[in-house]
């Protein structure tokens, strides 16, 4: 009979056997229990980036403009007359996938608290989403779990989400991508920063009480692969209470107000071993911690259980001790816990006690500064060269009433409102462009400023070409903020990969940063901040390279009447602006929806061109009613949406065949008034008139605008039915 011996307790947290052994030389003894699971925790790829890490630092993060630049909760950039704003992006993929309501209301949650951490008040949310086909009922219980947790955690704690984008695909069935992004607005002198500085200074614990919900959810369950076990890890998804997030925002903010905070840390992924770790090493500093002092749920928690949970709507706080009187006040006045949980002290140690006993005792530093750093192998994966002979530009003509209305019955191109008129996108009443236009328009109150983001992705192109791909992506996000007016200013992402023990994924991976760094440095936008997802593989299978970029633009003053999809009127002139490139249908809508195809190779962002382009749209939007980008589905999709939009038909010649349908780069379409466009550094030329009741396209044929009105807006609505 053979005998039966349980796995190492460092495995079943997620660690490898060489990972043990370095908490063992740092240690110099074997960890005890409470020390293992913080290690574990703490080291996970999502909290330690151990696969990444040196790869992210080949991003520009510097700008006369950059306040706070990756590393810390999120990103902060100056706005002038002592205005900031504060962004940050991160993903819960993985915990959506297992319990879709809580996953993306968590991940809502999470991301407002980055933002309220640097004193920052959050104005608005996107939400860039990825799933399988919506034939499958799956997938639509996916999707509609995921919408129905980001509406019902971002409307109840009032903050608008104001946009995102969507796929779908087969790769996304068993791993869907919930990435959610938020905006924040503060004064300089609000900016709050995590560091413990101060010997003898309070760790006051701000928020819900702790319990055994989300143990190992993001640090753990997002840190390694999927298989069809997944569904028993529903209970390390956390679970949200937004009126207590809203209650923690209004404290938080009256702390800052009054300055009784000397630090502030959220408490997400690894939870009390994060917050308190990061504090003191951030103030190279120690910190005695008491565990008895922790308000908990439920009975009988360990202190590895205490320290790993990821209990939402919880903040971690460093006080002076004179203010702690006033900071219990401010709590109780927002009838939310405040608890005094540790000390901070010299000489860099972390100590963890409960009943008395000494649980912990490890240098804080290491549980980040000596995470492991891993250089991963690469290859180019050999797919590529068969994609690569296999794609042509060449699009066999067809009749275009099919072809346009098939694109716009796409759920990722058609209407998206069954979507974000689950979102409240009127609060705080700042929204001046709102959901379903290239980019969110924002003022700030009691300024001429204006803030615009967009969110872009496309896994299918990255997935032929991650550099161009990448590249192609900080291109189309900075034309999408372009076209509302403001200038490109700083770029957060989210990349989302498989598994990155295998080399091509590895590979994807860091083509897809030097694309991205090389388009960057090319507009001279530095990157702020960012989050790594990896292991987004199910049962063998990764999900598309899918790099998220989530786009700031900056106006001041903001233009009087910024350009809008629905400002197109009868006898205005459409004219597209951007280069004559040559047919690009590589991982386009055409090739995927008409074709089923998806080969080729996708053009590269012209460095000359590109940048002129983007600063051509800024300008026009001062004076141009309507300016679209032209991306998914090609200059016939973006006429339609503008037709759409506009209630108004049009007349349009001079575009062939293929040059409808292609998602070559750096291209708009403006509509203007019969005197035409201003004089331009760029390639401009008229193609047609707006008016009448159809889609006119010459000798391509024609479309009533009424039927592809009606087809674009039941699209989405009739596959979720």
């Amino acid at each position: 009979m053979t005998s039966m011996t349980a796995e190492p307790a460092h495995r079943q947290l997620g660690m490898t056997d060489e990972e043990y052994e370095s908490v063992i030389e740092i240690l110099g003894r074997e960890p005890r229990p409470a020390e293992l699971a913080m290690y574990s925790v703490m080291w996970s790829e999502h909290c330690s980036y151990k696969s990444s890490r040196i790869h992210l630092g080949r991003f520009p993060s510097e700008a006369p403009w950059v306040v706070v630049g990756p590393g810390e909760n999120a990103g902060v950039v100056d706005l002038g007359d002592g205005w900031l704003a504060a962004l940050r992006i991160e993903s819960h993929n993985h915990p959506s996938f297992v319990e879709p309501y809580q996953g993306a209301a968590t991940g809502v949650g999470g991301i407002l608290r980055d933002i309220f951490t640097m004193g920052a008040r959050p104005i608005a949310v996107w939400d860039p989403l990825r799933f399988g086909e919506l034939e499958d009922a799956h997938n639509r219980y996916l999707l509609n779990g995921v919408v129905s947790g980001i509406a019902g955690y971002g409307n109840a704690v009032g903050v608008p989400t104001l946009g995102g984008e969507i796929e779908f695909a087969d790769r996304y069935a068993s791993n869907p991508l919930v990435n959610v992004m938020a905006l924040g607005i503060l004064k300089r002198e609000q900016l709050v920063l995590s560091a413990a500085s101060g010997v003898g200074n309070i760790a006051v614990l701000l928020g819900a009480a702790t319990g055994r919900d989300g143990i190992g959810g993001a640090s753990i369950l997002a840190s390694a692969s999927f298989d069809e076990q997944s569904g028993a890890k529903r209970p390390s998804v956390q679970v949200g209470d937004p009126f207590e997030e809203k209650k923690l925002i209004e404290a938080c903010l009256e702390m800052y107000e009054r300055g009784l905070v000397v630090g502030i840390q959220d408490l997400g992924a690894a939870g009390i071993s994060c917050a308190t770790s990061e504090c003191a090493a951030n103030g190279g500093m120690g910190m005695d911690v008491d565990l008895d002092s922790v308000p908990v749920r439920e009975e009988g928690m360990t202190a590895g259980e205490i320290l790993m949970s990821e209990s939402q709507e919880r903040m971690l706080a460093i006080v002076e001790p004179k203010s702690v009187t006033d900071v219990v006040a401010v709590a109780n006045k927002w009838d939310i816990n405040a608890s005094l949980i540790g000390t901070v002290t010299e000489g860099g140690t972390l100590r963890v006690r409960q009943h008395g006993e000494l649980v912990a005792e490890l240098p804080a530093a290491s549980l980040s500064d000596d995470a492991p750093k891993y250089n991963r192998p690469t290859a180019r994966p050999q797919y590529l060269d068969n994609l690569w002979a296999q794609g042509s530009d060449e699009a066999a003509a067809g009749d275009l009433a099919d072809v346009l209305l098939a694109l716009l019955d796409d759920p990722a191109i058609a209407d998206r409102s069954w979507i974000y008129q689950q979102y409240d996108h009127q609060l705080f009443l700042n929204t001046v462009v709102e959901p379903g236009h290239d980019a969110s328009l924002l003022r700030i109150k009691g300024t001429e400023k204006a803030l615009a983001v967009s969110t872009d992705g496309h896994g299918r192109r990255c997935y032929l070409d991650p550099r161009r791909g990448a590249a192609r992506l900080v291109m189309e996000s900075a034309l999408n903020v372009a076209v509302t007016g403001t200038k490109p200013y700083a770029v957060v992402d989210n990349l989302n990969f498989g598994n990155p023990e295998k080399p091509e994924i590895m590979w994807q991976f860091t083509e897809t940063v030097e694309g991205m760094s090389a388009a960057c440095e090319l507009l001279g936008v530095p990157v702020i901040g960012g989050n790594v997802s990896f292991y987004n593989e199910t049962d063998g299978v990764d999900i598309y390279p899918s790099p998220v970029v989530g786009m700031l633009g900056f106006a001041d003053p903001m233009p009087e009447n910024p350009p809008r999809l629905d400002r197109a009127e009868e006898d205005m002139e459409i004219w597209i602006v951007g280069p004559d490139a040559a047919p690009d249908l590589a991982a386009s809508a055409f090739s995927r929806v008409i074709h089923g195809r998806l080969d080729g190779r996708p053009a590269d962002i012209d460095t000359d061109l590109g940048p002129r382009v983007i600063a051509a749209a800024t300008e026009l939007a001062g004076s141009v009613p309507v300016l679209h980008d032209v991306s998914v589905g090609g200059v016939a999709v973006a006429l339609a949406e503008i037709a759409i939009r506009s209630e108004c038909g049009f007349t349009v010649g001079n575009v062939d065949w293929s040059q409808l349908w292609s998602e070559a780069p750096h291209r708009l379409v403006a509509v203007c008034p019969r005197d035409g466009l201003p004089e331009l550094d760029v390639p401009a030329r008229r193609i047609g008139t707006m008016g009448g009741a159809t889609l006119n396209f010459l000798e391509h044929g024609q479309i009533a605008v009424e039927d592809a009105t009606s087809i674009w807006r039941e699209a989405l609505p009739r596959r979720m039915a």
